[in-house]
């Protein structure tokens, strides 16, 4: 659903909010509950401060001054007008007010602020200050992070302390209603499986037996049900007034349960606390706008009112599929929605284009990864990022963990040969090459949205050789990939080289090696790849899959094929496969391979579909999940390792469009680069990487999130910096 500036919010599932009984609802006009203490009543009250604070927006707009309003519990601010045109009362809360640092005193008396664009609800807030700016703190809540900063040291201690003050006194405070969970009168029939039972001639005893343990599960899944329909309801019971008041909706995206709480490494927020590294400010940048903000949560930092779980009544009303939908999810990585950028900066230069054909024409039949490329012909990612663009469907592998621990092998492989072709998707018209990685450069990627922590490093520069490792939902991905390319005039042909391995918990294993792309019309004709051959997807217990791409031709008016199926392993076909590595995949149980496409195919069920192409893709042709992935937001450098790409100078320039400063980072980077050949001979050996010693695969050694937790990089190589040869 759409907000009216455009923005994506998540709502609670109807069906679910169909369930909740209006009774358990308190009235509109119910009397406040009187404060349990009066002495914390008047303090509270007298808690209604405001002045100005600077608030981070985003990359292109900075910090900038917005008008904050401490009152009655609630924390809101404004833009500020800058004509003194308007005047009226300070905050139309009535009572004296309190303001706060002399940048207020501009404003005084005459109210020259715009309606709230922000409200913070004290009640499920908390705040830290950084300890790196004596000036800067930050206010925590379930559907947004506020970066502020006063003008001096001594305007934030006073804006801490009227914080702490009104949130304690708002924390005495209880709702007037509570809603609670009574049994529904849901009652199971076996009448059809005891007359199936008697039909077969069983006993009696045996019957009756099976009735039990038909009922004994059900129950249990009633119980599993109430469990988790509460937690799809505790931050709806605490948050209801948010609803009453007509206030933004989007502060329910998605329960924050004990099981994000109890893995957390701070544990719950206390009122007020510090942080020694600024952990927060990873998130401050992402296409912010100043009225309209999501959640910025670090990876392992969420947070819940855990010892206000309100239950909730299930009314009668049919509501089964609405409770089917909450009992199927994996209540346990539900967190908020993390806003990050939607485009690349604006170039600081205008361009200049080069011929390809003059570069590269001495170059027939040699390895072109050995070939140097100006600046022009790269998009501003490395490989390493590039590897995990294979990942932005990685959805896929979550509903493949849930098929098979449902018991639906089937449906597993399926969507994991989904997840296999839906990494060629976003290869669609990319022009240029990304940056060939240094020896030794890394690159995290630390999506909880998503539910996925990411890492990649290169682990040999001849033969060139990058290796990664991905924990998601119930899955492990890893593998090392070594691609061997040679050009052949008008054309590129890379035939990548390794397996790709996917674990489940469960223990099921999937493995499989990319196909062949091609990339065509280097000299004449308009630029684009292909993928061909055929894709083996081995599984280590009842299914296998095998697909085969396409290979184009001249008068192929079909492109971008892929057609398969699954078997068993007695080789019986199970399923059937089709669509293309560019726009779908559908599965069915008709052939596939006589068909040209899936409209001639009756029944076919869609698995994957490829997103929807970015507004803002520039000349690179970046989908809106690839323009995320060099992204460096605030504070995030502090974090990141010297050696990751998001740090990679001739990378960053291109991104920023200073293509000048770009080509002589490149060069210089180039040269080093010849030396890592030498570091290579004298024993280098990866950092978080080691190669098995049996089959010589590269697997993740582990240690990198918890050096990064730490902060400690003592061990990593500056490989970006100035290099001497003495």
């Amino acid at each position: 659903m759409m907000s009216a500036g455009g923005h994506h919010h998540h709502h609670l599932n109807p069906h679910g909010l169909c369930c909740l009984s209006t009774a358990a609802l308190p009235a509109p006009d119910a009397p406040p509950s009187p404060s349990p203490e009066p002495d914390a009543a008047a303090a509270g009250a007298a808690v209604s401060v405001a002045g100005v604070l600077h608030k981070w927006t985003n990359y292109g707009r900075g910090w900038r001054e917005r008008w904050f309003s401490l009152h009655d519990g609630v924390l809101s601010y404004s833009k500020i007008r800058r004509d003194a045109a308007a005047a009226g009362d300070e905050d139309g809360g009535g009572g004296e007010v309190r303001l706060i640092g002399g940048a207020s005193a501009r404003i005084g008396g005459v109210r020259r602020t715009e309606k709230p664009v922000g409200v913070v609800c004290l009640k499920l807030s908390a705040f830290r200050e950084s300890k790196s700016d004596d000036r800067r703190f930050y206010v925590f809540s379930p559907t947004k992070t506020l970066h502020l900063k006063t003008d001096s040291k001594e305007d934030r201690v006073a804006w801490i302390e009227a914080l702490i003050l009104a949130r304690s006194f708002y924390s005495l405070r209880s709702l007037s209603g509570r809603i609670t969970f009574v049994q529904s009168d849901v009652s199971v029939s076996t009448a059809r499986l005891r007359n199936r039972l008697h039909q077969e001639g069983l006993n009696e005893s045996l019957i009756q037996e099976c009735e039990q343990i038909v009922l004994t599960e059900f129950s249990s899944f009633r119980k599993h049900l109430k469990l988790c329909y509460e937690d799809q309801l505790s931050l709806f019971g605490s948050c209801r007034h948010h609803f009453e008041e007509g206030k933004d909706a989007s502060i329910i995206q998605g329960p924050l349960t004990r099981n994000d709480f109890s893995s957390s490494r701070h544990g719950n927020f206390s009122e007020y606390s510090t942080t020694e590294s600024d952990e927060f400010e990873k998130q401050d940048g992402g296409e912010l706008t100043c009225e309209d903000e999501s959640t910025f949560f670090d990876a392992a930092d969420y947070f819940i009112e855990s010892n206000n779980r309100s239950s909730a009544m299930l009314s009668s009303t049919s509501c089964d599929e609405g409770l089917l939908d909450i009992q199927m999810q994996d209540s346990s990585h539900l967190v908020p929605q993390i806003e990050r950028r939607s485009k690349l900066p604006e170039p600081a230069e205008k361009e200049r284009g080069i011929s390809l054909w003059s570069i590269i024409k001495d170059s027939v039949g040699k390895d072109l990864t050995r070939v140097c490329l100006p600046v022009y012909f790269n998009e501003p990612l490395s490989s390493l990022q590039k590897c995990f663009e294979d990942l932005e469907y990685s959805h896929l592998l979550d509903q493949a963990y849930q098929n098979g621990k449902m018991g639906n092998s089937l449906m597993r492989i399926l969507k994991v040969a989904a997840f296999a072709v839906s990494g060629y998707a976003s290869s669609v018209a990319r022009p240029c090459k990304p940056f060939n990685p240094l020896l030794g450069e890394t690159y995290e990627a630390d999506f909880p949205e998503r539910g996925i922590r990411f890492f990649a490093e290169k682990v040999s520069h001849h033969p060139m050789l990058i290796a990664c490792h991905c924990e998601g939902k119930g899955w492990k991905f890893w593998g090392d990939s070594n691609l061997k390319s040679k050009f052949w005039g008008q054309s590129i042909q890379v035939d990548p080289v390794g397996v790709l391995t996917l674990e489940f918990d469960d223990g099921e294993i999937f493995q499989w090696s990319k196909v062949t792309t091609t990339i065509h019309n280097l000299i004449l004709g308009k630029l684009y790849c292909s993928h061909h051959g055929t894709m083996h997807i081995k599984g280590n217990r009842e299914y296998s899959c095998k697909l085969k791409f396409k290979e184009p031709s001249l008068l192929d008016r079909n492109p971008h094929l892929v057609q398969g199926f699954v078997e068993d392993n007695d080789g019986n076909k199970a399923s059937f496969l089709i669509g293309k590595w560019d726009e779908n995949m559908y599965y069915s149980d008709l052939d596939t391979s006589k068909v040209k496409n899936v409209d001639q195919l009756k029944g076919a069920s869609l698995l994957w579909e490829k997103n929807k192409p970015s507004p803002n893709p520039t000349r690179y042709n970046l989908s809106s999940f690839a323009i995320t992935l060099n992204e460096l937001s605030p504070g995030l450098q502090d974090k990141l390792p010297p050696t990751d790409s998001r740090l990679r100078p001739d990378q960053r320039h291109l991104e920023n469009g200073e293509y000048e400063k770009a080509s002589t980072e490149k060069l210089r980077l180039e040269r080093r680069q010849r030396m890592s050949s030498k570091l290579q001979d004298n024993g280098w050996k990866p950092r978080w990487f080691e190669q098995d010693s049996q089959d010589g695969t590269y697997r993740f050694k582990g240690g990198y999130w918890e050096s990064r937790e730490q902060g400690h990089w003592d061990d990593c190589l500056d490989i970006f910096g100035e290099f001497s040869e003495t």
